[in-house]
């Protein structure tokens, strides 16, 4: 059973992502960035796609956007919006879809605003480069309202970006991404380097954007906390792969995969006063995994099968995906934990 067949009763995904595979080229092999994974995301749906650092959300969001450049290359998959296969797509085609179907907001805000460049301009570039020259008095005025909508004073309008600070440079960004009303739009690490009070400033205005156009999200991180509150399901990746999917109140309250619970037992608890759980081991070369499930190396719950056998992803009835030998789907659609079933009986 697949993502898609959960929702089979539902309305169809807006975007479909099937066996996307990007690979970087070195001189001992093709590092394996993202390697074969499946999701669908829908209408008005926010999409957490969360693991450890260099699990390859942010490569995975390149893919999805046409994005990746030399020496990587998308080596497999279909990236399917609204029913259009993105793989394989001109560059000029891909130029009708970006901002104004699929927006990216970056990871790195000052390192995607041009240094030289008012806001105002660099909105305005955006806008005129999709729909062409407009009076100037409308045109400012719609991108004051845009700065508006992201929580940010008309006076941004003439400034530059080294005169803000880093949340008004990421609401900026935010801005820019909304200019063209896109049906989906990428979080790429929107608040990773930003302290805690600004995090939650500009978290609240992502919320505030998805519930006024009613966009489609995925957010990209490994802050499970946000996840939390951001998120209506929550997509966990490991080495390129993803090992879980699942709704956000369900994987927070049973998580599957023995690496979706690390990641959980790592968030900080002011009410539960524990230790932090700490992963054993170390990742396997991405340029050679291991046969079989690709956490093996680390897993505190390896088996035999695990080393030789790669999990298939079972789905339960409720929309709980997970790639594990731990688990089976029981005849009522329920997963199964058979080593725990084994030993009850």
């Amino acid at each position: 059973m697949t993502n898609a067949d959960i929702h089979s009763d539902a309305h169809a995904p807006i975007l479909k992502v099937r066996n996307l595979c990007v690979y970087y080229e070195t001189p001992k092999g093709d590092v394996l960035a993202v390697d074969g994974i499946d999701f669908d995301l829908y209408e008005g749906e926010t999409l957490g796609l969360v693991g450890e650092s260099g699990s390859g959300k942010s490569t995975a969001a390149m893919g999805i956007l046409q994005l990746v450049v030399q020496p990587g290359r998308i080596a497999a998959g279909e990236v399917i919006l609204e029913d259009r296969n993105l793989i394989g797509l001109s560059e000029n085609e891909l130029r009708n879809i970006r901002w104004i179907k699929l927006a990216l907001i970056p990871q790195g805000a000052m390192n995607s605003l041009n240094p030289t460049m008012t806001v105002g301009a660099q909105i305005k570039d955006v806008i005129v480069a999709h729909e062409g020259r407009q009076l100037r008095g409308d045109l400012k005025a719609r991108i004051l309202e845009m700065l508006s909508t992201v929580g940010l004073p008309g006076r941004v309008y003439e400034l530059y970006p080294h005169e803000l600070s880093g949340g008004m440079k990421q609401r900026v960004c935010i801005a820019m991404a909304i200019a063209l009303n896109p049906r989906v739009i990428i979080a790429d690490e929107s608040t990773s380097a930003l302290d805690v009070v600004v995090q939650r400033v500009v978290a609240q205005t992502l919320l505030k954007v998805k519930q006024m156009l009613g966009v489609s999200m995925i957010m990209i991180g490994h802050d499970m906390g946000l996840m939390a509150q951001m998120a209506d399901r929550v997509a966990v990746m490991y080495a390129g792969k993803i090992v879980e999917i699942a709704p956000v109140a369900e994987l927070f309250a049973d998580p599957k995969h023995p690496y979706s619970q690390i990641l959980i037992e790592s968030v900080p608890s002011l009410q539960e006063r524990k230790p932090l759980k700490i992963m054993e081991g170390i990742t396997h070369d991405p340029r050679n995994p291991p046969p079989g499930c690709i956490f093996q190396l680390r897993c505190p719950f390896v088996m035999g099968q695990c080393r030789v056998d790669p999990p298939p992803m079972r789905a339960s009835k409720t929309g709980h995906l997970v790639a594990c030998h731990l688990y089976e789907v029981s005849e009522d659609g329920e997963l199964v934990n058979v080593r725990v079933a084994a030993r009850d009986t």
